[in-house]
């Protein structure tokens, strides 16, 4: 199965129910597949080329999706183009993954001069939402094409539709490439793991670029309304929540961060919630406590990455909420779940011997979910695939009953006085203060203690704490080693696009001029 064949059992089985609503308006599925059929009839007789790298460079919206249900239909490769990149960087994206084709929405057509002279292979730009100088509005693109069906593409398991980026923080961004294995795998995990008692209601809010706009593809079997928003906006997002009764939303730990700290978070009616799902990075346990007494029982963590999308373990609402109810159990809050049926799972040593539960060592999964490699780069693909296994990069053990914990990214453990201290353990702590909004911990340079346990905290609106308060409490949850000895409080921190803190920019606050690099 591809992506397109969940969209089209969809639209059999309901033609006439709304799949994609934005400000701009609706489209049912009969008509989205109307649509995109007519812009992939426009691209295969328009000169692209068999797999050709399309790229999609807009804000959310409804008729961006219809340009990635088009490119997969046409037998093109999906490029997702993140829009909070810095124009440099897609470029050398695009560069990357040979892009021919650009569907780009007019919000970033200051940035189109310099891709047009920058991306090499580029021939052919298209303006999603309206006509700009030279290149056609998408709706001009696609007149021509209505009531003729698209050349089949022919199925093959192993045929690529998809190149992804890495994070890209630490460095160039890798191409991550998936073929219709790959979805294939994500999307069955997903109809197994979160089967829906009615038909979902998907608020697509963080970036389509990233796991929002990955979720409402999982969703297609289960004939999902996907509800689209251009921005992310705490307010926002629990008011829509309450006006379309939606049932599935996907944020990052920050995003949930700050709708927990608005003061106005238990003013709107959230029991239409079945999946409010977190992922991108673990969940602090004060937070996710708080978050089911706030929004219900709906809370459901997963874990996953690029290269093994989203479901490598997931933790359903059913054992959060119990392990809320039972102090012998509340351990689990900090765990990321169980393997998903589609993935095994180890934690391995570095020798690749598989250590037994208790032990920490680094994550890694096999199985058909893993994407197949980097583009172009048989390197990196061999560098994560040592002893024939996905390397995750991310620290963690499991426990006896075959929960999996994720203590720490590698790169991000500190060494202090000759102790490992894993930061996401001093975050999880600093993060149980009820005025604390949001932390990220970091090793800064220290001429006693090589690297000193250093803290970013950014604090609840109206919520005060003093250093030796915070440092204190923290003392108390993990002990005087583990507990930072520094405690800086900002306004706010470096994000990424989906959300993420970007611990290497705030490294480089304390490292720059010492002779040691930022890692």
């Amino acid at each position: 199965m591809r992506v397109i064949d969940y969209f089209d059992k969809a639209v059999t089985a309901a033609p006439d129910k709304v799949a994609f609503t934005d400000k701009q308006g609706t489209y049912t599925y009969a008509e989205m597949r109307q649509f995109s059929n007519a812009i992939a009839v426009a691209l295969q007789t328009g000169g692209m080329e068999d797999l050709a790298g399309i790229a999609v460079y807009s804000p959310n919206c409804s008729d961006a999706f219809a340009c990635v249900i088009a490119t997969l239909r046409a037998g093109g490769t999906w490029v997702p183009i993140n829009a909070k990149n810095a124009i440099d960087a897609n470029v050398d994206f695009m560069n990357l993954t040979d892009c021919e084709w650009l569907f780009y929405h007019s919000s970033f057509a200051q940035f189109i001069p310099a891709i047009r002279s920058q991306v090499t292979n580029l021939k052919y730009l298209v303006c999603i939402d309206k006509e700009d100088q030279t290149y056609p509005s998408l709706r001009a693109f696609a007149k021509d094409s209505y009531g003729r069906p698209p050349a089949e593409i022919r199925y093959d398991a192993h045929r690529r539709s998809t190149i992804l980026g890495s994070g890209g923080t630490t460095g160039r961004s890798k191409g991550i490439l998936w073929d219709n294995l790959t979805w294939a795998t994500l999307i069955a995990e997903a109809s197994i793991t979160m089967p829906s008692v009615r038909s979902p209601v998907h608020l697509c809010a963080a970036p389509m670029t990233h796991g929002a706009g990955i979720l409402t593809f999982m969703l297609t079997p289960q004939i999902p309304t996907n509800v689209i928003v251009d921005k992310i906006d705490p307010l926002e997002l629990m008011k829509s929540i309450e006006k379309h009764r939606v049932t599935h939303i996907f944020l990052p730990p920050t995003v949930l961060y700050a709708m927990l700290a608005h003061p106005r978070v238990r003013e709107f009616d959230y029991s239409s919630l079945t999946h409010f799902l977190i992922a991108a990075s673990p969940v602090a346990p004060d937070k996710l406590a708080e978050a089911i007494d706030v929004f219900g029982p709906c809370m459901c963590q997963c874990y996953g990455q690029v290269e093994a999308p989203m479901l490598i373990t997931y933790l359903p609402q059913a054992d959060l909420v119990e392990a809320l109810g039972d102090e012998s159990l509340r351990h689990r809050l900090k765990s990321c779940g169980k393997p998903c049926s589609q993935t095994r799972v180890a934690i391995l040593d570095d020798q690749g011997n598989i250590l037994p539960r208790g032990e920490r060592g680094e994550i890694v999964v096999q199985g058909n979910l893993v994407a197949p490699c980097y583009y172009l780069n048989p390197e990196a693909t061999d560098e994560a695939r040592r002893y024939g296994w996905h390397h995750t990069g991310d620290i963690g053990y499991w426990d006896e009953d075959g929960y999996v914990y994720i203590v720490d990214r590698a790169k991000d453990m500190i060494i202090t006085g000759g102790f490992n201290v894993f930061s996401a353990e001093v975050e999880n702590a600093i993060n149980g203060h009820a005025a604390v909004e949001n932390c990220a911990v970091v090793g800064a340079p220290d001429e006693k203690w090589g690297e000193m346990v250093t803290a970013i905290v950014v604090l609840r609106p109206n919520q005060s704490v003093t250093v030796e308060e915070l440092i204190a409490f923290t003392k108390e949850r993990i002990g005087s080693v583990k507990a930072p000895k520094n405690i800086e409080f900002w306004d706010d921190m470096p994000r990424s696009a989906v959300g993420k803190i970007l611990k290497n920019e705030i490294r480089k606050t304390f490292w720059e001029g010492s002779e040691r690099e930022v890692n």
